[in-house]
């Protein structure tokens, strides 16, 4: 079957990362995303490289692995909407669409006359997306918001990176834009209810998106050990606030991940390790009171664990049932028979080069498979099409819309 967004029609006015993985996710769902992209230009991560993809002839084009990672399955249009005939485009696709997803400044669209008010005179149905890096209310409202300032100012880096005492101690922000990411998934989310809301009331409505409720939402756990225990969360490194052993540990030629997730699990550790009398010490029984005794217990493991190699720490502790894993780098990631087993790595045909990888959308549907419509696009690779069989332009108006570089 079809994906389930089928016959979903998207308008994705939004550019580097929060915004166009939220429109690649629908599009893999099945909808048509039709990505608006400023003339000569296009999207700012087309030119954030090296690396960029090679052509089959191994000549490097000037399509970048930034822009190919969140921009499959979508139709590029160019259009300069600040002039009044590419608004006039805009307006259109705006009649056609169920959903339009942004990333301007607060305020940036109306004053093409392009903001939700004006869509919804358009088509009341439509479902307005304004991903922002506040939101649309409160003091930081104009401010610009990034992916990196945003983890810092909501509290991500506090709780990132190794303990101040120690060497290389200090704030960290996460190895990938995750609040961008986050964002992007959040708006998926809330655009599906919108969808479905819709269908019961028929309307339209406006989603005010912001970076920092987004960062401030997935703080999770940390965020209500400080608001219920009244905890200032810490930079504990690898190591987690509520649960020990939970930690990477040095093996005699690398490190392992151990991750003890309850008393049993750590009982079945002990007995593994050669040291059953840790689980009958009052102090280490209960989860709480490892927690309380931390240190002295992780004092006396390390040694322990650093007196076998990773593969053996692995394969005994995964034969007992206790959680454990390697540390991979992304090479051994897609190496690894699971991932491949699970077909995480997926391959399509560009207009430049032949089987670029990308990696596959990590949703199962058993009835509504997702669909890879398409590779991420040329810039402006789809304009004619949208113009002439869309919005029924002309071939003359087209070329003086070209002449006149509106689009």
């Amino acid at each position: 079957m079809a994906g389930p967004l089928k016959n979903i029609k998207v308008l994705e006015l939004s550019r580097v990362l929060a915004g166009p993985w939220a429109g690649q996710i629908l599009a893999d769902l099945g909808a048509e995303v039709i990505k608006v992209e400023r003339p000569g230009l296009g999207d700012e991560t087309r030119a954030w490289g090296p690396p960029y993809l090679k052509d089959d002839d191994g000549a490097e084009t000037k399509e970048s692995a930034y822009f190919l990672a969140t921009n499959r399955g979508k139709k590029s249009v160019t259009v300069d909407f600040t002039k009044p005939e590419g608004q006039e485009i805009i307006r259109k696709l705006i009649k056609h669409s169920d959903v339009l997803i942004e990333n301007f400044k607060v305020g940036g669209l109306k004053k093409y006359h392009l903001d939700y008010k004006s869509a919804q005179k358009i088509n009341p149905a439509i479902i307005y997306c304004s991903i922002t890096g506040f939101g649309q209310t409160g003091p930081y409202a104009h401010r610009a918001g990034y992916d990196f300032m945003i983890q810092g100012l909501g509290g991500l880096m506090s709780i990132t990176g190794e303990s101040d005492h120690l060497p290389g101690g200090g704030p960290q922000k996460v190895g990938v834009a995750l609040v961008d990411v986050l964002t992007g998934l959040y708006s998926t989310i809330a655009i599906q209810g919108a969808l479905f809301s819709r269908t019961i009331t028929g309307m339209g409505q406006y989603i005010d998106m912001s970076l920092l409720d987004v960062q401030t939402a997935s703080l999770a756990n940390q965020a209500s050990n400080y608001l219920i225990g009244g905890i200032l969360p810490q930079r504990l490194g690898n190591a987690h606030p509520n649960i020990v052993p939970y930690q990477v540990f040095t093996t005699s030629n690398g490190h392992i991940i151990l991750a003890v997730g309850n008393d049993n699990q750590f009982k079945k550790f002990c007995d593994v390790a050669g040291h059953p009398e840790l689980s009958a010490d009052e102090r280490f029984i209960l989860n709480r009171g490892r927690v309380q005794y931390r240190d002295q217990l992780i004092d006396f493991i390390k040694p322990i664990i650093k007196g076998k190699t990773s593969e053996v720490w692995l394969t005994q502790l995964e034969k007992a049932g206790v959680p454990c894993g390697p540390i991979n780098d992304i090479s051994q990631v897609f190496d690894d028979p699971q991932v491949q087993s699970r077909q995480t790595k997926i391959s399509l045909d560009h207009a430049l080069a032949s089987g670029i990888p990308l990696v596959a959308n990590p949703i199962r549907y058993s009835e509504t498979e997702i669909e890879y419509q398409t590779p991420p696009p040329l810039l402006g690779q789809h304009s004619n099409e949208i113009l002439t069989e869309m919005l029924e332009y002309s071939q003359k108006e087209i070329e003086i819309l070209k002449m006149n570089k509106v689009i």
